[in-house]
């Protein structure tokens, strides 16, 4: 029966495709679907399987519209991890086009057919059942590509280990097989970066200011510190973002963290574990599940941290004979967790629904003891001992949903998504302050901080996409960001020679503010032979609305109201692209943008948690606007080598800068100090500042086991500012660094990592650490807020060796041994000079600590994996797989 049924069934399917108005027989239309296709795809070189190959499987099919058959795409997916592929439910008439490419690989074409023919015109004749059937389930063997750099679009693939990517407005840096990092948070990824500078108490600068962090594309209240190293997947440096990006952070642009996600059809996962040199746990897991219309995905991390710093600080205050020197050792301990959950379900082939939420929580409690010397006119005059014991405590939610249409012209799509974003905050400290004064009884003083916040992000974001022929496109969106709030620091002090207690009106207080930003954009891309043009414009207005609400002594609050509404401002951008060939672009941008204040810089109540270092921020600062233009070169001079060049210059106006003034002091009661003013600092806006340079990134494969990245910058930046007391005051200098990485991979599946880096004399950063690092430590880091001083030069260097194994079947495992700064070289080191006071402070923060870490990696990348039914709709369409 089996073998008279398939010719029967042949015939008729050939005769109703004869019968189709224009049709030859050839197409898909109603064409009998029980081909198999399958094989292996692999490097050329090395005969190993290519995970994530496209593939793309080309035919025919009739248009109803014109009644003419069209080439049609009939399947496509990517392949497993091992290379291998295999797609089922094809059409066995007729020849086709089987398209395969991979990042980093030339694309490959290749006909192929089952063979079959209708009878009469060539068939095979009466072969039997065993060789029909033989015939409509081919092996296509091993079809091999070669290594190549890839242009995707607008983004160059520079190497094809896939460590850099160029992009056309962007520098793409995957830091996903990282290994100095493993296990830690994404202030150490930061570290391994170009471009970028990590100060001791891990703030981060940008071209020597500090950069807006994204993760995932959108603004976040996370700070660097609380996201796991291990769950990144690639680190975007966005220096001079086009208009289709929020014109915040102008600056420095945008550092965007890409959090790993994978799709892959099947189930894949990992766990991982590790312990570092002084007693500290970091545990993770993560799962991904791909099947049918839905990609679930979930992974969470516990880490826990031991952190110790050292600080001296030498200070001569010039308006008084006061020299004070302080030297003082803290112990920060705590732990945090991570865990971030979501799923994408494929309406179908051009409509998704993804939603993302994560959850963060921590508790970190510090402890330090400081000696504070006075000495006035050479003469030793009293000593403070200050021992610290504080607790901090932060919760963060966030949650995304998302949707995205594909219409039916490729790359035309509109995606529209809201973003909420919560971290709830609260701290608590006592500081016990003896004061030894010669001739006098001991003066023992505790003072109290009693402290929290929280900042609601709500972001609402549309964006349309329509390329208009080949060569042309036209982007347009628009944007809602509201970030509300709150913070409250009550302060009191308990006298233990008078055993009274009070509370210091002045240093209590609650602020909080509502901060609403309206955008709408547009960009128009198009081609003119080797030329590549993208123009945007931007436009956007915000409202601040702020709230400070003090404490007097009877009890009474008092408030102070502060309003500001900027007008609606133009954001243009320009990015022109020159093709020299097809290793080498010539790429010139320029854009307009905004740095509005932050909250630590608009609070206006006084931190008085360190006396010698009192900081208070500014209601009254204006946002700043920074015109930026670079010229870029890229060069992929030879197979796995990249070479980069960026010039910049940035001009700004009302530039926000750290400053110092002299203040009434807040002591009212006289517990620190019986003067009646003090040094604040504070932050303004001066006249204008400049920042131009060099950069120069290269990355070479030296041999086939080695390759090298050097990063080198060369600028110089300039601050001008004009204060009715101190008068005209200009800082600038001229400074570089460079950063070196070394990858080398080792018999036997092992591999090392070996960093470095070097930081010349540096100006004092423009704007305060908005990085996300870690904080103080102790009191905060006593840099003095001022338009003048300089950062010392620094180097120090990591290592770090793993072992790999793989297995039959894709599960693969690694140990890795690493430590930072081996050879405890790291000191950051400054010197700060104003009118009021001169400063050098010397820091050291963690170093030659050592971690190992083990992770072990499963999955199974099967299309056959958990199928209820085998229908074409199971196979999720060609738009689908390539999600």
């Amino acid at each position: 029966m089996k073998n008279i049924m398939l010719p029967i069934l042949l015939l008729i399917a050939t005769a109703s495709l004869a019968q189709m108005p224009g049709g030859r027989g050839m197409g898909m239309g109603q064409n009998m679907n029980v081909g198999h296709l399958y094989g292996k795809i692999v490097n050329s070189k090395t005969n190993k399987g290519i995970d994530g190959a496209s593939i793309q499987l080309m035919g025919n099919r009739f248009d109803s519209a014109t009644r003419k058959m069209v080439p049609a795409t009939i399947r496509a997916m990517v392949t497993a991890s091992n290379g291998d592929f295999s797609m089922d439910n094809l059409p066995v008439m007729g020849n086709f086009t089987l398209k395969v490419s991979a990042i980093g690989f030339k694309a490959s074409e290749q006909k192929v057919s089952f063979g079959l023919r209708p009878p009469g015109q060539g068939g095979q004749g009466g072969g039997g059942m065993e060789a029909m059937m033989s015939m409509v389930d081919k092996d296509l063997g091993n079809i091999k590509l070669e290594e190549d750099a890839a242009n995707l679009g607008n983004v160059t693939v520079t190497s094809t280990s896939r460590l850099f990517e160029m992009g056309v407005d962007r520098k793409v840096f995957n830091v996903d097989k990282n290994l100095t990092s493993v296990g830690q948070t994404a202030t150490e990824v930061m570290r391994n970066i170009p471009s970028i500078s990590v100060d001791i108490d891990g703030n981060v600068t940008l071209r020597n200011a500090a950069p807006q962090l994204f993760v995932d594309g959108r603004p976040t209240t996370l700070t660097l510190d609380q996201i796991p190293a291990d769950i990144i997947d690639k680190v975007e440096l966005i220096t001079n973002p086009s208009a289709k990006f929020d014109a915040s952070g102008g600056n420095a642009g945008i550092l965007n963290i890409v959090l790993k996600k994978n799709r892959k059809v099947g189930y894949n996962g990992g766990v991982r574990t590790g312990i570092d040199s002084r007693g500290m746990v970091n545990l993770g897991a993560d799962l991904n599940l791909r099947q049918n219309k839905v990609n679930f995905f979930l992974n969470g991390m516990l880490n826990q941290r031991k952190s110790l710093s050292w600080t001296d600080n030498d200070r001569t205050n010039l308006n008084n004979p006061v020299r004070i020197l302080q030297d003082g050792q803290g112990i920060n301990k705590g732990a945090f967790g991570f865990i971030r959950g979501g799923f994408d379900y494929f309406i179908d082939n051009r409509n998704t629904l993804s939603f993302s939420g994560n959850y963060n929580r921590g508790s970190f409690d510090n402890t330090s003891d400081q000696r504070i010397d006075s000495i006035v006119n050479s003469i030793f005059k009293s000593y403070n001992q200050v021992d610290l014991v504080s607790n901090f405590n932060m919760r963060n939610y966030g949650s995304q949903i998302s949707f995205k249409h594909l219409f039916a012209k490729p790359g035309h799509e509109w995606t529209a998504d809201a973003n909420y974003n919560s971290n709830n905050n609260s701290n608590t400290s006592l500081i016990d302050t003896r004061t030894f004064r010669a001739n006098e009884t001991t003066r023992q003083v505790l003072q109290q901080s009693i402290g929290g916040g929280k900042t609601n992000n709500y972001v609402f974001q549309t964006d349309y996409v329509n390329p208009i022929g080949d060569n042309k496109k036209m982007e347009f969106g628009g944007r809602v960001a509201i970030r509300d709030f709150e913070n409250d620091l009550n302060q009191s002090f308990f006298n233990f020679n008078t055993g009274k207690y009070e509370i210091s009106p002045n240093i209590t207080n609650r602020y909080k503010f509502t901060d609403k930003v309206y955008a709408a954009y547009g960009n128009y891309s198009f081609k003119v032979n080797k030329w590549s043009y993208q123009l945007g414009l931007r436009v956007e207005s915000s409202d601040y609305d702020g709230t400070l609400k003090l404490k007097s002594v009877s009890g009474l609050d008092s408030n102070l109201n502060f309003k500001v509404k900027f007008p609606v401002s133009l954001f243009p951008s320009a990015f022109i692209t020159y093709r020299l060939s097809d290793k080498e672009d010539l790429q010139a941008n320029y854009s307009r943008r905004i740095n509005r204040p932050n909250f630590f810089q608009l609070m206006p109540f006084i931190n008085f948690s360190d006396p010698q270092n009192i900081s208070v921020g500014n209601a009254g600062l204006k946002p700043e606007f920074t015109n930026s233009l670079e010229l870029s070169y890229n060069n992929s001079y030879k197979r796995g080598a990249n070479f980069l060049a960026n010039a910049f210059f940035k001009h700004n106006t009302n530039l926000i800068t750290r400053f110092q003034y002299v203040g009434v002091n807040p002591d009212t009661a006289g517990y620190y100090s019986t003067s009646d003013s003090l040094p604040y600092n504070t932050f303004v806006n001066a006249n204008t500042g400049f920042t131009y340079g060099i950069e120069l990134t290269n990355r070479v494969p030296v041999t086939t086991w080695w390759d090298n990245t050097i990063n080198f910058n060369l600028f110089n930046s300039k601050i001008n500012l004009s204060d009715a007391q101190q008068g005209n005051l200009t800082n600038q200098r001229t400074s570089w660094f460079v950063k070196l990485n070394n990858n080398f991979k080792l018999p036997k599946n092992y591999s090392i990592q070996f960093s470095g880096d070097y930081y010349a004399r540096t100006v004092l950063p423009q704007e305060g650490g908005r990085g996300g690092g870690r904080g103080g430590g102790m009191f905060g880091s006593p840099n003095i807020g001022t338009a003048q001083g300089y950062i010392n030069p620094r180097y120090s260097f990591d290592i770090a060796i793993r072992k790999d194994w793989t297995w039959k079947g894709g599960n693969s495992a690694s140990l890795t041994l690493s430590m930072n700064d081996i050879f405890r070289t790291q000191i950051y080191s400054t010197y700060s000079v104003s009118p009021i006071l001169v400063q050098t402070t010397e820091q050291r923060r963690d170093p030659q600590v050592a971690r190992l870490n083990f992770s072990y990696r499963f999955g199974k990348f099967d299309v056959n994996l958990l199928r209820r039914k085998n229908t074409r709709a199971d196979q999720g369409g060609g738009d689908m797989m390539m999600q």
